[in-house]
Parts: structure tokens; C-alpha cells; sequence
């Protein structure tokens, strides 16, 4: 009987698989063994003598046609089938990692060089025509290498030519196909990982779905010891006490994702998909998977690799019904039979139904049915019960937002997403759900994100430009080394989302500091964040901390850094006039200047000492002078210091005069400017100071005070008429004070004022020209244009000085008109620093936010307000250069 069957069945192979009718002819020997009923025989693994590679592949060919028409004949089981298969899977791996690794070391005992079978393999339930996934593992200490070579570059050649062995194609067709992406990270980690870091990896990072993979992980192949040293390590992983809900609704969300993905293969019927359709073979795998993932930690029974026996371990203590292990199980046999047909017709590894009916009728013909039709009656209960089964596990019952990706979409557009942002946020979920973003790996993170994703969802539905506010917070979340704080933030503090929204949304310089310090965002917490800064002492008393240098500038950049988001984010919500933030910008600036300035010279002075009877003294001038910076300003700094420039220091380490504070300035620049763990603070510029560049960094007063009196040019006069003292002694800025006044009060001939300001200008205008029309500062009537007119009026008149631009306008006697371009101007040009720092035109969403700012009704209104400010300001410079 045996002998008819497999006749009958060599008969169907011929006639309904290409595949089968090839290795017929090539192994003629073996199909004479079937035909003659001596399966055991055709079935036992024989290899030639012949290259690895080669025999490797004849004894593939072989086997398959001997497991086919066992299969075909219905002399083997599912299990004996995959087994056959299984066994000679391992067998092969484990050849070709020997002929490798005595390839790569003559003579070598092969050892320290492991592949973990996962998935089918691992299981012993190997596809017909299936891919091999193992991960690769290696032992430094014990892995055979050339001198020169690094144990991972041993194991990653090891690997490739054990790759190579089995995927290699000729005239004798393949072994197997070899798919290596199931290892940590493999975007970015060699083929090949040292075990210490593989088990660093899964005890610490891995994903739900990776614990999934692990229930069916064996050391298969290689140093096999060192491969169950190894899985025993990491049980704890696999296998935990607890009842992780979180890797289920994982595993869940991926069986959706996967539904979605491949929507065509779905609905029953040809061109169903056997494998990941709805009610198919990975439905019933994962079915199991999530139960032992559940229970599997305190019940050891429930571990098994395979899946018909995981069902029936599972329907034996209790946790599912028997009747539904039952189905599934039988099920499962059917489709994986009915797969390896599909298999066997072309040695492809397929899981489709085909769409044309004669291919259909043939996968029928090889199964032994008459049709098509018949093969479909076959499936469609089965289909319908495994997808009824596997739905009750109430896939997205507990997620707040859907995990199918129709669904999800539907819910986004309820939200109000219009339905291409629908789409693009549905899709970018899904990645964060799949882990393909490393802040959003750990199973506390994907917590996280299902709990505050209604919230996010309904925050971003809220802007103006949702897709770019998605895009961005994807960005930002993309750059964090763990979001599970910032999405505990949101879900906690649902009134943070305005503030978040509008900064993703129009403000790429906060959304930039916010991927660097999310934790910025907890700043905004507090309702005092959207108050006006206080005065410069409050400031540095909030800054100053005891501790050394390092933890100093630290501090000073941590409370600059949520201060100076803080600012930008009043302007967002409208909460404060643009000029009230810059000119807290400006106070917060100068406080950091005394804080880092005080600690740079105490340890500046544990060293060297100090010069008696002299101190430093630094002035602001520019934007930082005028108390009104933007959030990305320079602060332009000149550094004196008062007393003998011909004393010494009384240190450990005596410096002269000039060069002690020469190297002082120089470490104050540094704690300024140079980035620490908390990020940078502010940009320094000292080209100001007399001499410019060319100049030393630091001068005395009184070398200052003559360069001013006797050597300075014209525009440096007028950089000076906005110089501040802000730091030093009362005795110090009062000294510093006077040689500023003293130079600005010279007499000066108008007619040479005039010129040099009209010189100075249109240099200017040829080297720095405006970065686009919106450039409101060195557009022709923009804000250089203003204070060139300004402090050419002083400087003539010797009258009128304050730092303050605002304050001078009055005193110099400004028309009102002249003083309110300047305020919308500045309005324009420190909200416009903070959401398009490129100056050009931003998006409408953007542009009305702006316009607000600004005290405009729109932005066309904005556009004519500012024209009509340019205007002004540029007929007050034309007539001041002509006088």
C-alpha cells in the first residue's frame, strides 16, 4: 500500500510541480527508492564527496523529494515532515560553520561560534521552502582567529562564508536561503555578536516581540554548548514571573500591523494569504505565543518551542479551552500542509493561494483534490474558526488607540486629521508601536505611549499644521535616548500639549532644544514659566549653586536653558509682549555673565591669586547692551580691567597683570560659549574691542580710555554709545562708566560724523547684505539703518546717550512715530529669530502667529506694517546722513 501511495504521489508531483519534476530526473536513484516503497531509505541524509557547498546542495535536493512524496503519499506527519526538514536545517548550519571556520584557520577545532535557530527552525517545524533566521553568536576567548584579526572580524568572516556555503546558487540549485536580520539592531551591528553583549541586549533592551522570537530559540548549530549557556542566561528574558500584559497587547498589535500590511491577503479566497491572512498559521502561532508568554514564567509545562504542542500544554492546565486548542491545532496541520503544496510546485517560499484558477486547480490536483473549489471548501471553516478565536483575545480592547491601521486612520480623522495626515500619523504610530524608534523600545516606553496617545492625538489635531507638528514630534522623539518621561509629561499634564503643539509646530529652535533636554518641557509646568523674568539679582541668585567650576557652568546652563525656553514659549502662547521676553532674554543673559564670571575667577584665583588693587570689568555693547537680545543673540563683550597693568599677581603661580587677565577673560569667553553635559550657552563676540581681532582680549582702563580718546574710529563710538557695565565693583563700574562718557562727550565736526556713519553703512550693506526681504535688520529703513541714525545724532550733538535704544530714541528726541517702528520692528525680529531663524517667509500657520505677536490683524496687514515702519525709518537716515 505504501508503495502505490508513493507511486500516486510521485505521479501528482510530476504532473502539478515543476519543482518536484526536476529533482525526479536529477536523483534518479532516489525516485527509484520511492517507487520501490523504500521511503526510510530515499529519506536518510547522504553526502558525496564533493565541495561542501555542492553535496550540501544534492542532499537538499534529494531530501525534499523524498519528504514531498512522503508528504504527498500521507506516509508522514506535519511533524515527521518539518522534523525531516528541521534536523537537516541544523545539520547544515552546523556543516557549513565548521567548513568555515577550518577555511578561515586551517586545522581549527570549530568552536566558539554558535547560530541560534529561531523561529520555524527553532521550533523543529521548518517550511518546505523556508528561509533559515538564526542569530550568530561568538565567544571571544575560544573562537579560532588569525593573529591579526579581532575576534569580531573572525566571527563575521566565519560567518559570511558559512552564509555564502548554504545561499550560494549553481547548476545544483541552493541549500538555504539565509536572513540574519532577526539579531539586535541589525541596521547597525555586525552578522555576528560577542555573547556578553547579545545577553546585555536582551536582558536590558529587547522588544515584546523579541521575547516572542525567543520561545522557539535552540541552539542548533556550531559550538551548540555555548548556545544553551547562552539561552539559559536569558531565560529570565523569555520567561518572566509576572503577567506582562504590555508584551501581549505588543505581540497583538504586531498580528494587526500585519493584517494591515498585507490587506490583499486577507479576505478568504484565491490569492489568500496562508501564512499572515486573517485566521492563518501566524493567527494560531501567535495565539499561543501570547498564552506562554502570559503564563509561561511560573509554569514551566507551558514552554514548549512548538506550536500544536503549546496549544495542547496550554488547553491541559487550564488556560485556554480544549475545544478551541483543538481547532486550532487541526487547523494549523491543514494550512502548514497546504502550505508546503504551495511550496513544493516551484521550490519557492510562497504561503499565497494562487488568483488564476488553473494554478489553483493544480496546488488542488497536488493535495489529491479534484479543484480548486474543493481546496477552498477544505480551508474555509478552519480560516473562519482560527480568526473567530484569535479575535477573542480582544486585540485592541485595551488600546486607547486603535492598532489596525484602517481603524486607526478612522479614529485619526474623527480627531480631525484631514486624510493624508491621517495616513502619514497612522503610519508613523505604527513604526513607534513596532520599535522602530530606539526611544520607544522598552516595554515601559510602549506603555507609556499607548497611555498618553489619546492626548497627544487630540493636542496635535488642535494645530494649525497638524502634519508638521507630527513630523516634528516624531523628529524629537527620534533623538531621545528614552521618551517614557516625556510621554508621562503629556498623559500627566494634558495642558502641556498647547504649549508642546505650538512649539513643534512653529518654533524649530525650541523643538531643536526640546530633542536635546526633553525634560525642558517640565519647566512649563509651573505657571510662573509664563511670567516675566525677574531682575538680574533674583537671576543669579538662582544660578549660583557651591560646587567647583564644572558644576557651576552646569548649573548656569541648566536655568539658562529652561529660562531661555520658557521666554520663547510665552511668545508661542501669546502670554508676553515680544519686547518685554527680549528684554528678559537680555537680564537673563547678563545674570549668567556674573555667575559664570564670579566662579571662573575664584578658580582662576586658587591658582594664580590676585593682582591687589586691580579687578576685572566686562561691558556689553550691541543687542545685549540695548537689554534686548533675541534667543539665538551673540552677546558682544569687552573686557578691561582696572589699576596697574604693570602689577603681579600674589598666587602660587604669579602672572603679570596683562597676561592674568588676559587668560582670565580667555576662561570666562570659554565658560560662555564652550558646551558642557548641559549644552552650550551663549555665542561670545569681543571684536569690539580696541584693535578688533588683532587687539588683546583684555586691555586696561586706562590703555582703554586712551585708544577711545585718541585712536577710535567713528563707528566705534557709536558701538560704544550702547555700552553697559555689568560686572565688576561699584568702584569698577563707576570708573569704567566715566571713560565711556567721557569719550562720547567729545566734540566731533558733524560733517565727518556724517560720512563715516554713511561709509560705515553702505559697507555694511556690501559685506553683510539682508538674508531676505523679511530681514528687518539690515533691510534698507530696517533696524542698522535706525541705529545708524541714532548715534550719529548723538554723537553730533554729544547728547542723548542710554543704552537702551527705546530710552535714547526720547532723549535724543525722537519722533514717537520713529520709536514705534523700532518696537514693531524688534517685535518682528525676536519672534522671528525664534520660529523661522532662517528669516524666511514660514508657513501660513506660522505667519499668523507672528502677526499676532506683533499686534497685527494678519499677516498681509503685518507686511503693510512693516513697510510703512522701513519707510519711516529710512527717511529719518536719509536726512540725518544729508543733516
Amino acid at each position: 500500500m505504501s508503495k502505490a501511495g508513493l507511486v500516486a504521489a510521485m505521479t501528482r508531483a510530476e504532473a502539478e510541480a515543476p519543482f518536484l519534476r526536476r529533482m525526479i530526473k536529477r536523483f534518479p536513484d532516489t525516485a527509484d527508492l520511492l517507487a520501490a516503497g523504500a521511503l526510510d531509505r530515499a529519506l536518510a541524509v547522504v553526502i558525496e564527496d564533493a565541495p561542501t557547498g555542492v553535496a550540501l546542495r544534492r542532499a537538499r535536493g534529494r531530501l525534499a523529494l523524498a519528504v514531498a512524496i512522503g508528504d504527498l503519499a500521507g506516509l508522514l506527519s506535519l511533524e515527521q515532515v518539518t522534523g525531516h526538514l528541521s534536523a537537516f536545517a541544523d545539520f547544515a548550519l552546523d556543516t557549513a560553520i565548521r567548513a568555515a571556520i577550518i577555511d578561515y584557520v586551517p586545522g581549527a577545532e570549530p568552536r566558539g561560534f554558535v547560530a541560534l535557530a529561531l523561529g520555524k527552525q527553532g521550533g523543529n517545524e521548518l517550511n518546505y521552502s523556508s528561509d533559515l533566521d538564526p542569530i550568530l553568536l561568538f565567544d571571544p576567548e575560544t573562537l579560532p582567529r588569525r593573529a591579526q584579526d579581532d575576534p569580531g572580524e573572525a566571527a563575521v568572516r566565519i560567518g559570511r562564508k558559512m552564509t555564502d556555503l548554504l545561499q550560494a546558487r549553481d547548476g545544483e540549485g541552493y541549500v538555504f536561503r539565509i536572513d540574519l536580520r532577526l539579531r539586535p539592531s541589525p541596521e547597525i551591528t555586525p552578522i555576528a555578536l560577542p555573547v556578553d553583549a547579545a545577553i546585555s541586549y536582551y536582558e536590558s533592551q529587547a522588544l515584546a516581540w523579541e521575547r516572542a522570537a525567543f520561545i522557539r530559540a535552540r541552539s542548533a548549530a556550531g559550538d551548540v554548548a555555548l548556545g544553551q549557556a547562552f539561552l539559559t542566561t536569558v531565560q529570565p528574558f523569555i520567561w518572566r514571573r509576572g503577567l506582562d500584559f504590555g508584551a501581549v497587547q505588543e505581540i497583538l498589535s504586531i498580528s494587526d500591523r500585519i493584517r494591515d500590511h498585507y490587506a490583499q491577503g486577507q479576505e478568504f479566497g484565491p490569492g489568500y494569504d496562508l501564512k499572515r491572512g486573517r485566521g492563518g498559521i501566524r493567527e494560531c502561532e501567535f495565539f499561543a505565543q501570547i498564552h506562554q508568554l502570559i503564563h509561561g514564567g511560573r509554569d514551566p509545562n507551558l514552554r514548549h518551542a512548538a506550536t500544536v504542542p503549546a496549544l495542547m500544554a496550554l488547553a491541559d492546565a487550564g488556560w485556554i479551552k480544549g475545544e478551541d486548542a483543538k481547532q486550532m491545532a487541526e487547523a494549523y496541520r491543514l494550512f502548514r500542509t497546504v502550505e508546503h503544496r504551495l511550496q513544493m510546485v516551484d521550490d519557492q517560499q510562497t504561503h499565497d493561494l494562487p488568483n488564476a484558477p488553473a494554478a489553483l486547480d493544480g496546488v488542488a490536483r497536488l493535495h489529491g483534490l479534484s479543484n480548486g473549489k474543493a481546496l477552498l471548501g477544505l480551508l474555509q471553516q478552519p480560516v473562519t474558526e482560527v480568526g473567530a478565536i484569535y479575535d477573542s483575545l480582544g486585540g485592541t480592547a485595551t488600546d486607547a488607540m486603535p492598532s489596525q491601521q484602517d481603524r486607526l486612520e478612522s479614529a485619526l480623522r474623527q480627531q480631525g486629521f484631514g486624510k493624508g495626515d491621517a495616513a502619514q500619523f497612522a503610519m508613523r504610530i505604527q513604526d513607534w508601536r513596532g520599535g522602530k524608534v530606539r526611544a520607544i523600545r522598552t516595554p515601559a516606553a510602549h506603555a507609556a505611549l499607548e497611555a498618553m496617545l489619546p492626548a497627544l492625538v487630540s493636542g496635535l489635531a488642535e494645530a494649525l499644521a497638524p502634519g508638521e507638528a507630527v513630523s516634528r514630534f516624531d523628529r524629537l522623539i527620534e533623538r531621545l535616548p528614552s521618551a517614557v518621561n516625556l510621554f508621562r509629561l503629556i498623559e500627566a499634564r494634558p495642558a502641556l500639549l498647547k504649549a508642546l503643539t505650538l512649539i513643534l509646530c512653529h518654533a524649530p529652535t525650541l523643538a531643536e532644544a526640546l530633542s536635546r533636554r526633553a525634560e525642558l518641557l517640565d519647566g512649563l509646568i509651573d505657571a510662573t514659566a509664563l511670567e516675566s523674568l525677574g531682575p538680574v539679582e533674583d537671576l543669579v541668585g538662582l544660578m549660583q549653586i557651591d560646587g567647583d567650576l564644572e558644576s557651576q557652568l552646569d548649573r548656569v546652563r541648566q536655568i539658562v536653558g529652561e529660562l531661555r525656553f520658557a521666554l520663547g514659549t510665552q511668545i508661542l502662547l501669546g502670554a508676553s509682549d515680544p519686547l518685554s521676553v527680549a528684554a528678559g532674554y537680555a537680564r537673563l543673559a547678563e545674570a549668567a555673565v556674573q555667575v559664570v564670571s564670579d566662579a571662573t575667577i575664584t578658580s582662576f584665583e586658587a591658582s594664580h591669586g590676585t593682582v591687589p588693587g586691580c579687578e576685572l570689568v566686562i561691558l556689553a555693547l550691541g543687542r545685549l547692551g540695548g537689554g534686548e537680545l533675541t534667543h539665538a543673540s551673540d552677546l558682544d563683550l569687552i573686557y578691561l580691567f582696572t589699576g596697574d597693568f604693570q602689577a603681579e599677581s600674589d598666587g602660587a603661580k604669579p602672572l603679570g597683570a596683562v597676561l592674568y587677565f588676559n587668560r582670565l577673560a580667555q576662561r570666562v569667553s570659554a565658560g560662555l560659549s564652550v558646551p558642557t553635559a548641559s549644552g552650550a550657552l551663549y555665542e561670545v563676540d569681543t571684536r569690539l574691542r580696541p584693535s578688533g581681532a588683532d587687539g588683546p582680549l583684555c586691555v586696561s582702563l586706562e590703555g582703554f580710555a586712551r585708544y577711545q580718546n585718541e585712536d577710535a574710529w567713528t563707528w566705534e563710538h557709536m558701538a560704544l554709545a550702547r555700552a553697559r557695565v555689568i560686572f565688576g565693583s561699584a568702584a569698577g563700574r563707576t570708573a569704567a562708566r566715566s571713560v565711556i562718557d567721557h569719550a562720547l562727550a567729545q566734540p566731533r565736526k558733524a560733517a565727518k560724523v556724517r560720512a563715516d556713519a554713511a561709509e560705515m553703512r553702505a559697507d555694511i550693506a556690501t559685506h553683510k547684505p539682508p538674508r531676505s526681504e523679511l530681514d528687518v535688520k539690515l533691510t534698507p529703513g530696517g533696524l542698522v539703518d535706525l541705529e545708524f541714525a541714532l548715534h550719529t545724532q548723538q554723537l553730533i550733538s554729544a547728547r542723548g546717550f542710554a543704552p537702551a535704544l527705546a530710552d535714547a530714541m526720547v532723549a535724543i528726541g525722537l519722533d514717537p512715530d520713529i520709536r514705534a517702528a523700532h518696537a514693531l520692528l524688534t517685535r518682528f525680529l525676536v519672534t522671528m529669530r525664534l520660529v523661522a531663524p532662517d528669516l524666511e517667509a514660514p508657513v501660513d500657520a506660522t505667519r499668523s502667529l507672528v502677526a499676532r505677536a506683533c499686534g497685527a490683524k494678519d499677516w498681509e496687514s503685518l507686511l503693510a506694517d512693516l513697510a510703512a515702519a522701513r519707510q519711516r525709518i529710512a527717511q529719518l537716515w536719509t536726512a540725518t546722513k544729508k543733516g
